[in-house]
């Protein structure tokens, strides 16, 4: 099963160095079960990276914000990726959080920013075009805890196993599918599928292009 992305050498020798920093940290600070280093590959690279293609197809230079992000699954391989986007990793786990300034630090990655924080008192200068996550067990809580973090034309992208159709049941009043993919990840077992959400309520969206008064 193949994925239709292609990178470079210089983003590969990133995406490999990221790889060698993650094993060399989760050891300490448990940034996840898995730990050898080609399942690694399997489970967090290449379903990160899975995401390229959709993105690619998208506007250039978009805003991102990782929620939950660990390890800074996917957003750091989507950093790696797309130098013109300004991606956020946010993450409340302090531990995580030092490890993920080690790895923007040593791979030179300008683009990217880190928030130590939880989600519901992170308040952005300016909204997201995407707020991404694999990290929330319920597209409910996702959608109701985020919403404060997308501009007016903004869209949550949503990781999920099998397609998860009790969840939006019962998100349905407050954000509907726009579209859904199924993504091809090599070597990985089992349904994974890309839902990519449009808020129907406005009272958790920021109107951030409304002038001050």
């Amino acid at each position: 099963m193949a994925m239709d992305v292609i990178l470079d050498d210089q983003k590969i020798s990133l995406l490999l160095h990221y790889l060698s920093e993650f094993v060399k940290w989760n050891k300490a600070y448990n940034l996840s079960a898995v730990r050898d280093p080609l399942k690694m590959v399997e489970r967090h690279l290449l379903d990160s990276l899975a995401l390229v293609p959709l993105l690619e197809k998208a506007h250039d230079k978009q805003r991102i914000i990782d929620v939950g992000t660990g390890g800074g699954l996917p957003g750091i391989p989507l950093a790696i990726v797309f130098t013109d986007s300004q991606i956020t990793l946010l993450d409340s786990n302090g531990k995580k959080t030092r490890f993920l300034f080690q790895v923007k630090m040593a791979l030179d990655l300008n683009n990217l920013t880190i928030a130590n924080t939880r989600v519901e008192t992170y308040q952005p200068d300016e909204g997201f075009d995407i707020v991404v996550s694999r990290a929330f067990a319920s597209l409910q809580y996702m959608v109701k805890g985020t919403g404060h973090l997308l501009n007016q034309h903004g869209r949550f992208w949503a990781m999920k196993g099998v397609y998860p159709e009790n969840e939006l049941r019962d998100c349905e009043k407050n954000a509907i599918v726009e579209s859904s993919k199924s993504l091809n990840i090599p070597e990985q077992q089992g349904e994974r599928h890309l839902l990519i959400l449009k808020p129907v309520t406005s009272e958790a969206v920021i109107n951030w292009d409304k002038p001050e008064l």
